[in-house]
């Protein structure tokens, strides 16, 4: 099947590529979250419609279009494949085109959202399917709704709406948030921190930050939905709590205007101090230097109560982090680890390490006054 575009479009539909994006790596991320999609010189040669500027109005145009189909009794769910190329079609869930859909027969509602899923060319097209589903609450179009939503960056936000609306909704959520990245595993995992129940609880705890700036979103969702202060100061703690915990408070110290940060974390001392126990107990790492290390650096740097600490618990907790970091193993394993012409080398020897006084950047930073 080709995927070049003819005189109406691209051939391939989007479910068929990610489909087989998918198969080519089950258990993996979509490299590029699936980009370019089939459709993507045929939206680069149109202009891009804009939304409303009244935002409220934002999916009504979309809606008077499933309105007219709707009431045309014998009209197939492929009079829609090209009906919305001039339209701005929202991505998240929409009032209009939710109220467009409870307005008309449920069946042929059900029946043009999997229609446009399975067959469209276009991602509008598909995406008006996909917000279709989103207001239905069949259980049999799960797999269709999880192998769209792998296109997460643009199918994500209507995925999480559509899976949580089912029963089995939050094991399909936690078999696709496994496999997305960027913006689309921002929307699976506030799904998840919704509805994901118990079974997600130990993979939010322990994998649901990946290192990208966006996990600045959800990082305290998780870690007050999965009730990390419970986990990390519980009697069975292994390395991968340990370690996400570590992501988690490193990227809750300094993600102010995404999301919940340190200070309005009320078991924010206790998780520190959990944390940093745990980490004195681990092998050394370069992430695990990097990772304690950064959160070490943001609590010196802002007034304690930023830190929802006070600056006796901060002060101690920061004391707990710098003695397993100046051990000569830890030394020895970040100097050997870390690549002395990288950018990021660089960047932390001069800022986090010359600020803490790090022993093993001694050298490069001045020395230990410590």
């Amino acid at each position: 099947m080709t995927t070049e575009p003819g005189p109406l479009g691209p051939q391939t539909t989007l479910f068929a590529h990610a489909l087989r994006l998918h198969q080519q790596d089950p258990d993996g991320v979509l490299p590029r979250d699936g980009e370019p999609y089939p459709d993507d010189e045929f939206h680069r040669r149109r202009p891009r419609p804009q939304p409303q500027k009244d935002r409220r109005l934002d999916g009504a145009d979309v809606a008077a279009t499933l309105d007219r189909h709707f009431a045309k009794t014998d009209a197939p769910p492929s009079e829609l494949a090209d009906a919305f190329h001039g339209v701005h079609v929202p991505i998240h869930r929409n009032e209009h085109i939710a109220a467009a859909a409870l307005r008309a027969d449920r069946q042929r509602v059900r029946q043009a959202g999997r229609w446009l899923v399975r067959h469209s060319t276009d991602r509008c097209a598909a995406t008006v399917g996909l917000a279709l589903l989103a207001t239905d609450w069949e259980e049999d179009d799960i797999p269709l709704i999880q192998t769209i939503g792998l296109l997460s960056n643009r199918f994500g936000a209507l995925a999480a709406e559509a899976l949580q609306r089912r029963r089995g909704g939050g094991e399909a959520l936690l078999w696709l948030a496994k496999r997305v990245a960027g913006w689309g595993r921002v929307y699976i995992v506030e799904a998840l921190c919704r509805n994901g129940g118990y079974a997600s609880r130990s993979w939010l705890l322990r994998h649901a930050c990946d290192g990208d700036f966006l996990n600045g979103y959800f990082a305290g969702q998780v870690a007050t939905t999965a009730h990390l202060h419970e986990a990390i100061t519980s009697t069975e703690v292994d390395d991968d709590l340990v370690d996400h915990t570590g992501r988690l408070l490193k990227v809750m110290a300094d993600c102010g205007g995404m999301g919940m940060t340190l200070k309005h974390y009320p078991p924010a001392p206790i998780v520190l101090a959990a944390h940093a126990a745990h980490l004195a107990r681990q092998a050394p790492t370069v992430n695990r230097y990097v990772d304690a290390a950064v959160i070490a650096d943001h609590l010196t740097d802002k007034p304690s109560n930023r830190c929802g600490c006070t600056t006796e618990q901060r002060d101690r907790i920061v004391q707990q982090y710098l003695t397993v970091l100046d051990r000569p193993d830890w030394c020895d394993t970040v100097r050997a680890g870390l690549d002395s012409t990288s950018d990021f080398f660089v960047w932390f020897a001069g800022n986090v390490a010359a600020r803490l006084h790090l022993r093993a950047f001694a050298d490069l930073t001045g020395g230990d006054d410590r």
